[in-house]
């Protein structure tokens, strides 16, 4: 009898994990299909309609043409770069010292932390805008990077994956001569390189699809971002549905390859990150 329950209770949670694929996969199906249709076949409400007539690829052709994607790709790529070994040199140095070091302050210190993971990023936006602002520092790639030097979300995964290590590697090194700075360096730093192969597949991510921010400091279509150049192909009184499904599909490529690379060390890295409080 319980042979039957757990062959039927692994039975329904596969459907509900087929039903959750399914339902994950479909918007990406929609899209691909959609880039291959024209705007009359993409606008028309027949919901058997889910395959286009003929595979046409003028909407990859018109979208490559209207953004310049070259330009793009570096703009987004120069952010991205720059978000990662920032975020991760800074949230590396505080989750160490946040979970291993015992300073006067630190609890409060780390509460303002997560306060600032609890509240909306929208609020940050004025302030941030007003800074760049007073340096005259709008339309750069360092506009574009500035919210994302620091991460709170990174020194939340950095410090859960310090705690998850041994005392006695610290005191070992201690007897070894070593002063906090050697033993942060040389002994549990390099220990963490899965969290921070997923700290960098996160940030990457975060930057890669952000919307607002690009919008609103940089204007000039020369020094704005993909997710940014994609909103402004909505016309005013018309989306073009297929150019905006091919541009979408052109740029999500980065983000499929760079997970389908490191996919293992994203996992390991939650994993290992995420089971200690």
């Amino acid at each position: 009898m319980n042979r039957k329950i757990s062959r039927g209770g692994k039975i329904i949670i596969y459907l509900v994990l087929l039903f959750v694929a399914f339902v994950m996969v479909v918007p990406f199906a929609w899209m691909i299909l959609t880039a291959f249709k024209t705007q009359s076949e993409s606008t028309q409400m027949n919901p058997f309609l889910i395959f286009p007539t003929a595979f046409r690829t003028e909407a990859f052709v018109q979208a490559w043409e209207e953004l310049n994607f070259g330009r793009l790709y570096l703009n987004t790529f120069a952010m991205i770069f720059i978000r990662i070994i920032t975020c991760v040199v800074t949230s590396d140095m505080a989750g160490y010292a946040f979970s291993r070091l015992k300073f006067k302050g630190s609890k409060f210190a780390f509460g303002l932390v997560l306060f600032q993971m609890m509240v909306p990023e929208q609020i940050f936006v004025i302030p941030q805008y007003l800074m760049l602002s007073k340096i005259h520092a709008l339309n750069t790639i360092f506009s574009l990077c500035f919210p994302g030097l620091v991460s709170a979300f990174g020194v939340f995964l950095m410090r859960q994956a310090y705690m998850n290590m041994p005392r006695d590697l610290e005191d070992a090194a201690r007897l070894d001569g070593c002063n906090i700075g050697q033993t942060f360096l040389f002994v549990m730093s390099p220990l963490t390189k899965s969290s921070k192969v997923a700290l960098c597949i996160f940030t990457a991510l975060f930057g890669y699809k952000e919307l607002l921010w690009p919008m609103i400091a940089n204007t000039d279509n020369n020094m704005t971002t993909l997710a940014a150049a994609l909103a402004k192909i909505n016309g005013q009184h018309l989306t073009r549905y297929p150019e905006l499904m091919a541009a979408s599909c052109i740029a999500c490529l980065p983000m499929i390859i760079l997970y389908l690379v490191f996919q293992k060390q994203f996992i390991e890295g939650v994993a290992n990150s995420g089971s200690k409080m």
